[in-house]
């Protein structure tokens, strides 16, 4: 995803996976930091937000979600190991000396998450929620259609009308609210757009 131009940014904690580069609503982040908090209670206060589930939703929908900047000096020169869900406490207390410390799933990121495409955010973890600005989606994070001219309004499609896979992505309707085409990029299928 490409951010071309914002005028709002807020941090965010994600309520489920989330692929970057689709539209998203604020919403309470207590399903997952739970009672006792991430980190002793460091992200009680930040916003959640998650994939429209209904129409209703959708038109709530106008955030788009990313990575959030990481400001790590070495991010380039080692490899990053993201547990989920994050241990962060139990390994500063022993490492992974026990089984108990241990039960996730480890992906290793040569590159940062967030210089790529296209890469889901995890549930549970930190994001940028963008309003009001211009964003470029490469292809799959959007529905392709003949109208995608510049001006062509998009609505935000849901769970419940589109299914799960489609849910957060933009797409041509004659009566969209939330953002407008600027441009289609036949030459690799991206699509830039401005929210409204």
């Amino acid at each position: 995803m490409e951010i071309n131009k914002y005028t709002d940014i807020i941090g965010v904690v994600a309520t489920e996976d989330l692929v970057e580069g689709r539209m998203v609503l604020l919403c309470s982040a207590a399903v997952t930091v739970g009672t006792g908090g991430h980190d002793f209670g460091s992200r009680k206060d930040l916003m959640g937000v998650k994939l429209p589930a209904t129409t209703a939703d959708a038109l709530k929908a106008k955030y788009c979600v990313t990575w959030p900047v990481n400001n790590a000096k070495a991010t380039n020169e080692i490899k990053m190991f993201v547990p989920q869900p994050a241990f962060s406490f139990a390994l500063r207390q022993g490492g992974w000396d026990q089984a108990s410390n241990v039960p996730f799933a480890a992906t290793v990121y040569l590159t940062y998450p967030g210089n790529q495409e296209s890469v889901t955010i995890p549930s549970g973890y930190l994001a940028l929620a963008f309003d009001r600005g211009v964003f470029t989606v490469p292809s799959g994070q959007f529905v392709y259609s003949a109208s995608l001219v510049p001006g062509a309004p998009l609505e935000v499609l849901n769970k419940g009308d589109d299914g799960a896979s489609l849910a957060g992505k933009l797409a041509y309707n004659a009566a969209g609210t939330i953002a407008v085409v600027e441009r289609y990029d036949s030459s690799d299928n991206s699509l830039t757009f401005r929210t409204l």
